[in-house]
């Protein structure tokens, strides 16, 4: 006697007796991988059981395929548990996706059936051909609609690698499937499209919260020409620390490792669902980026799979991806997710965070250290470290001094010396915290002084007056770009 499971799950559905709710679920087994309905069961597991003859069993399997397309047939087997009898209907994976009932199509997700989308329709029967969207002809543009000069650019980049090329740009759109039909492919569109659209539209933000926009900006151009243009305004908007080596050049230090920035654009381009109506969308705070991407993870990969680099990659626009192949811009399928990881972890950083959200997918990245032990922090610990040392002393020989001074003067006298003596003091130590965090990180602003060394806001800019003043320091542009230089070592 066959054990029978004691839940439902992936790839088992109790029924308490035969309807269209069986086919159903032997729909979505064959879009998902495979499974058995158990007939004569209760939803909770109870055996319920059913009276069964040979007309029954060939009934059932008539039903079943004629109320499906592509027409799906069952084994069917009689088990005996508890003198009650159970039908156990199983079914392998379909080579040919989608399978319908009555002409919906449903997939299975963990315990349950649920309706495919328009898209995932579309995909399941793609993926299921080995094709992608990309690789079709787009119905909608011609090759007027195509700069045969970006195509001629992909080539000599592409002979610059290597590559034997000696095609016409027509011709070698030919070669490489890109025109089908006479019709340029969705891919070549996307890639050499001579005019803006929207189809390929990535609005690009620098927010100083939640909802203030300080900068923004829009790229509807070709999709090769987007990884720069999305990068350019990244590196914009986001810091370069200029380290103070004692060499002849100083080591320069972006606020995030330029290459997972990259990478997670690459990302954003292959991997976008450029059949729906929203929008990629990158958002550049003052300590995070969020990239948010239309088009989910399929249901096949989750979070933990793509963290731990368990799944097989399958890209969403084949075409795309292979050509981005051929032209070096990637190295391989599936590494670019664990790429991004170790970049940010080699830089011992937070790792950053992958989510599906609404109808896309996002990527926020994080310019906090592991532990969260921020860039700024660590560079107040050694400053305070070594002002404090130094300060020790002075206050030492100072305190004598005034205490020498307190015993022959009026205690009126003292008070205002030592509360001259004092501020006078703490605006040097001050200014010299100042001095030392400007000289890692030119282009920090008075807020982000305020919070490594301790000071409110108001008196960073006295701190910094008096300074410009002196002419210890000056700033060259305005709030927005601008940056310190320290002209004097006073």
């Amino acid at each position: 006697m066959n054990e029978i499971p004691k839940n439902e799950s992936q790839t088992v559905e109790f029924k308490s007796s035969y309807n269209d709710e069986v086919i159903v679920s032997l729909c979505a087994f064959s879009n998902s991988i495979g499974g058995s309905v158990y007939v004569g069961i209760n939803d909770d597991g109870n055996v319920k059981g059913i009276t069964v003859g040979k007309e029954n069993i060939a009934n059932w399997i008539n039903d079943i395929r004629n109320k499906t397309i592509p027409k799906i047939i069952p084994d069917v087997e009689i088990i005996e548990t508890d003198d009650k009898t159970v039908a156990v209907f199983k079914i392998i994976e379909y080579p040919i996706k989608p399978v319908s009932f009555k002409g919906r199509y449903y997939k299975r997700v963990k315990n349950s059936n649920q309706l495919l989308t328009v898209t995932e329709v579309v995909n399941m029967n793609l993926q299921s051909l080995n094709s992608s969207w990309d690789a079709y002809p787009d119905t909608l543009h011609t090759l007027d609609d195509i700069s045969l000069e970006k195509v001629q650019k992909c080539i000599e980049i592409m002979r610059e690698i290597g590559l034997t090329i000696t095609d016409t740009p027509l011709s070698f759109l030919f070669k490489f499937n890109l025109l089908r039909e006479e019709r340029p492919t969705n891919a070549a569109y996307l890639m050499f499209k001579n005019t803006h659209s929207n189809i390929t539209t990535i609005e690009l933000g620098r927010f100083q919260d939640n909802i203030t926009i300080k900068d923004s900006a829009r790229t509807q151009s070709d999709i090769i020409s987007q990884v720069d243009e999305v990068m350019e305004f990244v590196k914009k908007h986001i810091n370069l620390e200029v380290i103070i080596t004692g060499k002849a050049q100083n080591t320069q230090k972006w606020q995030y490792p330029l290459e997972a920035i990259r990478e997670i654009i690459l990302n954003m381009v292959l991997h976008r669902d450029y059949r729906s109506p929203s929008d990629s969308i990158v958002k550049v705070f003052n300590h995070k980026i969020e990239f948010y991407n239309p088009g989910r993870l399929p249901d096949t990969i989750s979070i933990e799979d793509l963290l731990s680099n368990n799944y097989k990659s399958t890209p969403r626009n084949k075409a795309v991806a292979d050509f981005f192949k051929n032209m070096g811009i990637i190295e391989k399928y599936g590494a670019g997710i664990q790429r991004i990881i170790d970049y940010f972890k080699n830089e011992n950083r937070t790792v950053p965070e992958f989510r599906n959200i609404s109808d896309g997918f996002m990527v926020t990245v994080f310019d906090s250290f592991v532990g969260n032990i921020t860039k700024k922090a660590n560079i107040t610990e050694n400053i305070t470290e070594n002002i404090t040392e130094n300060d020790t002393e002075n206050d030492t020989e100072n305190d004598t001094k005034n205490d020498t001074e307190n015993d022959t003067e009026n205690d009126t006298k003292n008070d205002t010396k030592n509360d001259t003596k004092n501020d006078t003091k703490n605006n040097t130590k001050n200014q010299k915290l100042i001095l030392k965090v400007i000289k890692k990180n030119p282009y920090i602003t008075s807020n982000e002084l305020s919070e490594i060394i301790g000071i409110i806001p108001v008196n960073i800019r006295v701190n910094i007056s008096k300074m410009k003043e002196n002419g210890i320091i000056e700033r060259v542009g305005g709030k927005k770009g601008g940056y310190w230089i320290i002209k004097s070592k006073k």
